[in-house]
Protein backbone atom coordinates (compact mmCIF):
# COMPACT_ATOMS: atom_id res chain seq x y z
CA UNK A 1 0.00 0.00 0.00
CA UNK A 2 1.06 3.42 -1.06
CA UNK A 3 2.11 5.59 1.87
CA UNK A 4 1.16 9.11 2.19
CA UNK A 5 -2.00 8.78 0.15
CA UNK A 6 -3.98 11.36 -0.59
CA UNK A 7 -7.22 12.89 1.77
CA UNK A 8 -10.14 11.08 0.37
CA UNK A 9 -12.78 13.77 -1.17
CA UNK A 10 -15.68 12.87 1.16
CA UNK A 11 -15.21 13.96 5.15
CA UNK A 12 -17.76 11.19 6.10
CA UNK A 13 -18.08 12.51 9.71
CA UNK A 14 -21.71 12.47 11.51
CA UNK A 15 -23.23 15.99 11.25
CA UNK A 16 -23.76 18.59 14.58
CA UNK A 17 -26.97 20.24 15.08
CA UNK A 18 -26.33 23.47 15.09
CA UNK A 19 -28.51 26.45 16.76
CA UNK A 20 -31.19 28.27 14.77
CA UNK A 21 -29.32 30.99 12.67
CA UNK A 22 -26.50 29.75 13.61
CA UNK A 23 -23.75 30.69 10.36
CA UNK A 24 -23.11 27.94 8.79
CA UNK A 25 -19.75 26.64 7.27
CA UNK A 26 -19.25 25.88 3.69
CA UNK A 27 -18.83 21.67 3.36
CA UNK A 28 -15.06 22.23 2.23
CA UNK A 29 -14.42 24.06 5.04
CA UNK A 30 -15.46 21.63 7.16
CA UNK A 31 -13.83 18.97 5.89
CA UNK A 32 -10.72 20.99 5.50
CA UNK A 33 -11.31 21.58 9.22
CA UNK A 34 -11.66 17.49 10.20
CA UNK A 35 -8.64 16.68 7.93
CA UNK A 36 -6.12 19.35 9.75
CA UNK A 37 -7.68 17.93 13.13
CA UNK A 38 -6.97 14.56 12.27
CA UNK A 39 -3.90 15.15 10.88
CA UNK A 40 -2.59 17.20 13.93
CA UNK A 41 -3.92 14.26 16.03
CA UNK A 42 -2.24 11.77 13.98
CA UNK A 43 0.88 13.75 14.48
CA UNK A 44 0.88 13.79 18.15
CA UNK A 45 0.11 10.03 18.66
CA UNK A 46 3.38 9.74 15.89
CA UNK A 47 5.11 11.67 17.55
CA UNK A 48 4.91 9.78 21.07
CA UNK A 49 5.73 6.29 19.26
CA UNK A 50 8.48 8.22 18.09
CA UNK A 51 9.56 9.39 21.37
CA UNK A 52 8.93 6.29 23.03
CA UNK A 53 11.34 4.39 20.39
CA UNK A 54 14.01 6.73 21.31
CA UNK A 55 14.17 5.88 25.28
CA UNK A 56 13.36 2.10 24.57
CA UNK A 57 17.22 1.21 23.22
CA UNK A 58 15.42 -0.99 20.98
CA UNK A 59 17.07 -1.47 17.53
CA UNK A 60 13.38 -1.29 15.66
CA UNK A 61 11.81 2.31 14.53
CA UNK A 62 8.88 2.78 14.94
CA UNK A 63 6.38 1.55 11.79
CA UNK A 64 3.75 4.39 10.87
CA UNK A 65 0.82 4.11 9.26
CA UNK A 66 -0.60 4.72 5.86
CA UNK A 67 -3.20 5.77 3.74
CA UNK A 68 -5.75 9.04 4.21
CA UNK A 69 -6.46 9.89 7.70
CA UNK A 70 -10.66 10.51 6.87
CA UNK A 71 -10.38 7.06 5.43
CA UNK A 72 -13.46 4.86 5.36
CA UNK A 73 -12.00 1.41 5.78
CA UNK A 74 -8.74 0.02 7.96
CA UNK A 75 -6.67 -2.60 7.52
CA UNK A 76 -5.46 -3.68 10.21
CA UNK A 77 -1.92 -6.15 10.74
CA UNK A 78 -0.59 -7.57 14.26
CA UNK A 79 3.19 -6.47 13.34
CA UNK A 80 5.28 -5.13 10.68
CA UNK A 81 7.02 -7.33 7.87
CA UNK A 82 10.95 -7.03 7.53
CA UNK A 83 10.33 -4.65 4.69
CA UNK A 84 8.09 -2.61 7.00
CA UNK A 85 10.20 -2.57 9.36
CA UNK A 86 12.91 -1.41 6.85
CA UNK A 87 10.91 1.26 5.62
CA UNK A 88 8.97 2.27 8.58
CA UNK A 89 5.70 1.99 6.85
CA UNK A 90 2.84 -0.05 7.53
CA UNK A 91 1.89 -2.03 4.30
CA UNK A 92 4.71 -1.64 2.51
CA UNK A 93 5.91 -4.41 0.51
CA UNK A 94 3.99 -8.09 -0.42
CA UNK A 95 1.65 -7.45 1.84
CA UNK A 96 0.52 -3.63 0.40
CA UNK A 97 1.19 -5.31 -3.06
CA UNK A 98 -1.23 -8.09 -2.27
CA UNK A 99 -3.82 -5.96 -0.59
CA UNK A 100 -4.14 -3.60 -3.58
CA UNK A 101 -4.55 -6.22 -6.53
CA UNK A 102 -7.32 -7.36 -4.35
CA UNK A 103 -8.85 -3.86 -4.13
CA UNK A 104 -8.44 -3.58 -7.32
CA UNK A 105 -10.37 -6.40 -8.29
CA UNK A 106 -12.91 -5.17 -5.21
CA UNK A 107 -13.55 -1.92 -7.18
CA UNK A 108 -12.47 -0.14 -3.79
CA UNK A 109 -11.29 2.91 -4.31
CA UNK A 110 -7.45 2.81 -2.61
CA UNK A 111 -8.06 6.51 -1.25
CA UNK A 112 -10.78 4.88 0.81
CA UNK A 113 -7.80 3.09 2.96
CA UNK A 114 -5.89 3.31 5.99
CA UNK A 115 -2.91 0.31 6.79
CA UNK A 116 -2.13 0.04 10.23
CA UNK A 117 -0.59 -2.36 12.65
CA UNK A 118 -1.24 -3.64 16.20
CA UNK A 119 2.44 -3.35 17.30
CA UNK A 120 3.73 -0.18 16.08
CA UNK A 121 7.10 -0.56 17.71
CA UNK A 122 9.20 -3.58 18.87
CA UNK A 123 9.28 -2.94 22.44
CA UNK A 124 7.46 -1.69 24.20
CA UNK A 125 5.21 -4.12 21.49
CA UNK A 126 1.46 -3.97 21.66
CA UNK A 127 -0.13 -0.65 23.02
CA UNK A 128 -3.73 -0.51 23.31
CA UNK A 129 -3.55 2.92 23.75
CA UNK A 130 -2.23 3.81 20.69
CA UNK A 131 -4.58 1.55 18.55
CA UNK A 132 -7.75 3.39 20.75
CA UNK A 133 -6.72 6.89 19.79
CA UNK A 134 -5.45 5.89 16.15
CA UNK A 135 -9.17 4.43 15.62
CA UNK A 136 -10.85 7.27 17.47
CA UNK A 137 -9.06 9.98 15.43
CA UNK A 138 -9.75 8.16 11.46
CA UNK A 139 -13.21 6.97 12.50
CA UNK A 140 -13.94 4.13 9.93
CA UNK A 141 -16.91 2.99 9.17
CA UNK A 142 -14.99 -0.58 8.75
CA UNK A 143 -11.97 -1.84 10.37
CA UNK A 144 -10.59 -5.27 9.17
CA UNK A 145 -8.58 -7.20 11.33
CA UNK A 146 -5.97 -9.52 9.97
CA UNK A 147 -5.51 -12.95 12.16
CA UNK A 148 -6.08 -13.71 15.51
CA UNK A 149 -4.03 -11.74 17.68
CA UNK A 150 -5.41 -8.91 15.56
CA UNK A 151 -8.70 -9.71 16.44
CA UNK A 152 -8.40 -10.28 19.99
CA UNK A 153 -6.22 -6.70 20.76
CA UNK A 154 -9.49 -5.00 18.42
CA UNK A 155 -12.05 -7.15 20.86
CA UNK A 156 -9.85 -6.33 23.85
CA UNK A 157 -10.28 -2.26 23.73
CA UNK A 158 -12.66 -0.51 25.54
CA UNK A 159 -14.29 2.01 22.74
CA UNK A 160 -17.73 3.31 23.38
CA UNK A 161 -20.75 0.87 22.66
CA UNK A 162 -18.08 -1.87 21.82
CA UNK A 163 -20.20 -5.11 20.93
CA UNK A 164 -17.95 -8.89 21.44
CA UNK A 165 -16.42 -10.47 17.89
CA UNK A 166 -16.03 -13.25 16.85
CA UNK A 167 -13.84 -15.41 14.58
CA UNK A 168 -16.17 -15.38 11.69
CA UNK A 169 -14.36 -15.08 8.16
CA UNK A 170 -15.92 -12.47 5.90
CA UNK A 171 -19.16 -11.87 7.85
CA UNK A 172 -19.39 -7.90 8.47
CA UNK A 173 -20.18 -7.69 12.60
CA UNK A 174 -20.68 -4.47 14.36
CA UNK A 175 -18.89 -3.60 16.63
CA UNK A 176 -19.40 0.24 17.58
CA UNK A 177 -22.97 2.20 16.82
CA UNK A 178 -20.40 3.86 13.49
CA UNK A 179 -18.59 0.82 12.68
CA UNK A 180 -18.67 -2.40 11.59
CA UNK A 181 -15.59 -5.42 11.51
CA UNK A 182 -14.78 -7.98 8.88
CA UNK A 183 -12.05 -10.41 10.12
CA UNK A 184 -9.76 -12.11 7.20
CA UNK A 185 -6.66 -14.14 7.83
CA UNK A 186 -3.06 -12.84 8.42
CA UNK A 187 -2.47 -11.89 5.06
CA UNK A 188 1.71 -12.12 5.81
CA UNK A 189 0.84 -16.05 6.68
CA UNK A 190 -1.08 -16.33 3.23
CA UNK A 191 1.09 -15.18 0.49
CA UNK A 192 3.16 -18.34 0.12
CA UNK A 193 0.89 -21.19 0.29
CA UNK A 194 -2.37 -21.39 -2.29
CA UNK A 195 -4.77 -22.48 -0.26
CA UNK A 196 -3.91 -19.91 2.07
CA UNK A 197 -4.02 -17.45 -0.44
CA UNK A 198 -7.75 -18.60 -1.45
CA UNK A 199 -8.78 -18.25 2.32
CA UNK A 200 -7.36 -15.11 2.64
CA UNK A 201 -9.19 -14.14 -0.52
CA UNK A 202 -12.72 -15.25 0.08
CA UNK A 203 -12.58 -14.15 3.25
CA UNK A 204 -11.70 -10.32 1.76
CA UNK A 205 -14.03 -10.35 -1.17
CA UNK A 206 -16.77 -9.36 1.99
CA UNK A 207 -14.43 -6.34 2.13
CA UNK A 208 -15.86 -5.01 -1.29
CA UNK A 209 -19.20 -6.65 -0.69
CA UNK A 210 -19.55 -4.36 1.97
CA UNK A 211 -17.51 -1.19 0.22
CA UNK A 212 -20.36 -1.43 -2.44
CA UNK A 213 -23.10 -1.75 -0.64
CA UNK A 214 -22.76 1.77 1.23
CA UNK A 215 -24.54 4.68 0.37
CA UNK A 216 -22.46 7.56 -0.47
CA UNK A 217 -20.23 9.16 2.62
Amino acid sequence: MTANLPPKRSAGRARTLRPAGAPTEPPDDIQDAYLKRALAELGELNDEIGAAGAHSGGADLPVMSSGSPQAHIMLLKWGASPAERQEGVAFFGRSGTAVLKSVERLNIDPLALYGALCVKLEPPGFRADWLAREIQVVMPHLVVPMGDRTLAALDGLDLPGAEPLARDPGRAQRWTPSTDVIWVPDIDLCLDEQDAKREFWTAFRAVGEWYQAQPPF
